[in-house]
């Protein structure tokens, strides 16, 4: 329980690489309830130069990704400065930021989400905690999923909570503790062959929807070891190029989208009915691929529920926002039933 009220900002960049969402939200404990209200929330949209240099970071050498951990932490800053400034926000107590993730492979005891947060708090001279993933894979964990000890915390109500991102993942109760896996890619693969098509990404599901599934690859997508595996469990990008996109190298580019939105679909599906679950919130960006959440429905029992458009698309943010309030409370903001960790612990560098 948190001894008063907090407000804090938190920072989320996805691996969707459309932009860095800044979330400004207060905090209040209400006895066993802990009650929050997104003051503000805005996404301000990589330039150009930026999104390719976070998209091909896990290509440079280590003296360059070193540069690039210092210029986007001073990017970091400079952003959350301005929003600052922009909204006329006085009252801060922490400053969460989740960074970039580069490279996330737990099984070698790694993961390197890049955004020097010394560089945020030179520039905000506000405390700022950073670096919640490494802690957790060094204790054997998976570094993911984090959201899920917000899903405890302020979404509980609902039978589980998925979000739709780079990557899809999922959280809900199984024998009294809560767990948490990644599902499957999600729009790090379909905004790949959206951005083939001259599009950001496929609105409404539009180019899937005029597409051909290829049922030979779906089939191959489907058998992937990943989806058979137990959990916890995660994905990264590198899962993607060594797994995903050869199976889809050669095919039109719009019905790599069909394929690859029914391979998601399926996979989603798959584990919200073998899970028996009832009531799913359904954030992140995905959300917005109607076609995508219409062909999830389809295939489940339960029922999708779809939250307001700032909860869709501020949920990660907001709950980063809370894990930099625990932080400083030097209170667990990692759950060890979703990560497979050791144990509950506090991450993140405070600074």
């Amino acid at each position: 329980m948190l001894s008063h009220n907090f407000s804090a900002i938190g920072l989320m960049s996805g691996t969707s690489l459309d932009g860095l969402d800044i979330c400004y939200t207060k905090f209040e404990q209400y006895n066993e309830h802990l009650c929050y209200e997104i003051i503000k929330a805005q996404t301000i949209r990589y330039t150009n130069e930026w999104e390719n240099r976070l998209k091909n970071a896990i290509h440079l050498s280590s003296e360059e990704l070193l540069q690039l951990n210092v210029e986007y932490g001073f990017l970091l800053g400079q952003l959350v400065k301005d929003f600052i400034d922009n909204n006329t926000i006085e009252n801060i107590d922490v400053i969460a930021s989740h960074g970039h993730t580069v490279f996330h492979q737990p099984s070698k005891k790694f993961t390197l989400q890049i955004g020097d947060g010394r560089a945020i708090k030179l520039l905000t001279n506000i405390p700022v905690v950073y670096d919640f993933r490494t802690a957790d894979v060094l204790m054997g964990g998976n570094g993911a999923p984090l959201v899920p000890i917000g899903d405890e915390m302020l979404f509980g109500s609902f039978s589980a909570c998925i979000n739709l991102g780079g990557f899809s993942n999922i959280s809900f109760k199984n024998n009294g503790n809560r767990v948490a896996f990644d599902i499957a890619p999600v729009n790090i693969v379909l905004n790949f062959f959206a951005q083939k098509l001259g599009m950001e990404y496929d609105k409404d599901g539009l180019f899937a929807q005029n597409g051909k599934v290829d049922v030979s690859v779906l089939n191959k997508l489907n058998n992937l070891p990943y989806y058979h595996s137990k959990f916890p469990k995660s994905l990264g990008v590198e899962w993607v190029n060594e797994n995903v996109l050869p199976l889809l190298e050669g095919m039109e580019y719009i019905d790599a989208l069909a394929t690859f939105t029914e391979h998601a679909a399926v996979q989603i599906a798959s584990v919200i009915d073998q899970q028996q679950l009832e009531i799913i919130l359904v954030t992140g960006g995905g959300t917005f691929n109607t076609y995508l959440i219409e062909k999830i429905q389809q295939k489940i029992k339960g029922k999708l529920f779809l939250p307001s458009q700032e909860i869709i698309e501020y949920k990660e943010a907001l709950i980063f926002a809370l894990m930099g309030v625990l932080r400083i409370n030097n209170l667990d903001n990692v759950l060890s039933s979703a990560t497979g960790s050791s144990k509950n612990h506090c991450a993140g560098l405070l600074v």
